[in-house]
């Protein structure tokens, strides 16, 4: 019996001291996680309430991160902050907010964020890639040399011209195929789209049949597919979990498989590499890498080859592709823009002659529909994140280096104080009083400043070139039992349309 009372007596002790222990471990959890989210700079822009561990993460709903940012730009004003675990996150909003960061500061708002995420398809924390790389001397040596190689290949000049045209006479054979049957035009601008960055990047058009293309475009449409909800947002910020065996390779499926085929395109076209001939873009990074240590110093690695050709697929294709696909779901959604905007053709070009990039400037009209589906499609919602390179001030406000910035493009895109009919389709945005074109300064759908998109004039020649050679050959019409499309879009990274069927008469 006294060993009985023993055992109870010493049992209750150590259940005792198991629940003193049990409250000082989750007091010392609550007060670290409090110390790391602890603000001490004074200045710093306001923003909601953060929870423990979480921060703000539940408060933003990632499958449409935009519509989130919008609520709290109007309860905290333009500049204000979020908590992601215990990452520290500033939301810029408006025009004048963000041409003041991304231009006026541009170095300060220069870098990008490490993201854990991307590990397993090569980027790693140093700079890496073109699109996420780090600011500093790789990532500039490597923009440098995107850009003038695109140049060299024809960005700007007669020779992408020729490849763009030519592209787009394939385009309207592939919708003359459909014989005036309702059909989804997704697909088909998609690869018409691809094919033009596949012929500068790796040297050759695909057939849109092309078993190799179609592979190539299912498997980045699933890398994009990869990063969208919650899941990869705490993934990110809170990295060791994907330490945890299997979880990047179940969760990341389409991103791994999308950089396995790039590996194979650039094996396969390192097969037939003749130094003599530069035949694209990566024969040039070929040729570079070839030149020792100082070049690898530069960036330039087979690591670095398969990221900038990925980032420059992906930059070129998804973005111009998605914003012809709202182009023609406006047409449908508003035919009498659509007849002055093929009015305006008749006149300047004619139906026989191919559109080219000279006709633009006696096409006011028509260049302010093509701007105006930018700036209300709204491609890019959130942009591209961006962080701090050093500590900084904006409109009074102290953001720390290291911060992770978030330019909220759509705020800019629908600033009211800018626009007259921001939430309309209205091209007489970009319009005088003289039906003369206007660019607008707060039209910053590449966005602005050191990270300003890198295929921004080859993606304003495919949007003019296609557009325009599409509407001089056909009139696009919504099919008699189809109801009206939807104008609200589909978030994945960047905003789609909803799919939509139309019918192509030709004229």
């Amino acid at each position: 019996m006294a060993l009985l009372l023993w055992l109870e007596s010493q049992l209750s002790f150590c259940w005792s001291n198991i629940s003193v222990l049990g409250v000082f471990l989750t007091v010392f959890t609550l007060l670290l996680d409090f110390m790391k989210r602890r603000k001490k700079w004074s200045r710093y822009p306001p923003g909601p309430v953060s929870l423990p561990f979480l921060g703000t993460m539940l408060r933003v709903d990632f499958h449409n991160p935009h519509h989130s940012f919008s609520q709290f730009h109007k309860k905290y004003g333009n500049i204000y902050s979020l908590q992601n675990c215990w990452d520290n996150v500033v939301v810029l909003n408006g025009y004048k907010t963000v041409k003041e960061a991304l231009v006026h500061r541009s170095e300060d708002f220069a870098d990008r964020p490490y993201f854990p995420i991307y590990e397993h398809m090569g980027y790693g924390s140093k700079s890496e890639g073109v699109v996420f790389a780090r600011y500093g001397h790789v990532w500039k040596e490597l923009r440098k040399f995107s850009l003038s190689t695109l140049r060299n290949f024809g960005m700007g000049k007669k020779s992408l011209e020729e490849r763009v045209v030519e592209e787009a006479g394939f385009l309207c054979s592939a919708i003359n195929s459909a014989e005036g049957r309702p059909f989804n035009i997704h697909s088909l601008v998609f690869n018409a789209v691809c094919n033009v960055i596949c012929t500068t990047v790796y040297g050759e058009r695909f057939d849109y049949g092309d078993e190799t293309f179609k592979k190539l475009l299912h498997l980045f449409k699933k890398s994009l597919e990869d990063e969208i909800g919650f899941l990869p947002q705490l993934l990110n910020v809170v990295p060791i979990l994907l330490r945890i065996p299997g979880v990047p390779q179940k969760v990341f499926q389409g991103q791994k498989a999308f950089m396995d085929f790039i590996d194979v395109l650039i094996k396969k076209h390192m097969e037939t590499w003749n130094p003599a001939h530069v035949r694209d873009l990566t024969d040039a990074f070929l040729q570079e890498m070839k030149k020792g240590k100082a070049a690898e110093e530069n960036g330039f690695s087979y690591n670095n080859l398969r990221l900038v050709t990925a980032d420059l697929f992906s930059a070129g294709s998804e973005t111009t592709s998605t914003t012809l696909r709202w182009a023609f779901l406006y047409m449908l959604l508003h035919p009498e823009i659509q007849r002055k905007v093929q009015a305006e053709i008749d006149k300047v070009i004619g139906r026989e002659r191919p559109p080219t990039m000279q006709d633009q400037a006696n096409m006011p009209y028509t260049n302010a529909v093509i701007h105006e589906v930018q700036r209300y499609g709204d491609i890019v919602p959130a942009g591209l994140p961006h962080k701090t390179y050093r500590d900084t001030e904006l409109q009074g406000f102290f953001i720390p280096k290291g911060t992770t910035i978030i330019t909220n493009l759509s705020s800019v895109l629908k600033d009211e104080t800018v626009w007259e009919k921001p939430n309309e389709f209205y091209p007489e945005h970009f319009l005088d009083a003289n039906g003369q074109f206007v660019k607008r300064e707060a039209f910053l759908p590449f966005s602005a400043g050191r990270r300003v998109c890198l295929g921004e004039q080859l993606a304003r020649m495919e949007l003019f070139i296609f557009f325009t050679t599409l509407l001089q050959k056909f009139s696009f019409v919504l099919p008699e039992d189809q109801p009206k499309p939807r104008e609200d879009g589909l978030y994945a990274l960047i905003s789609y349309p909803h799919p939509y069927l139309m019918r192509a008469v030709p004229r």
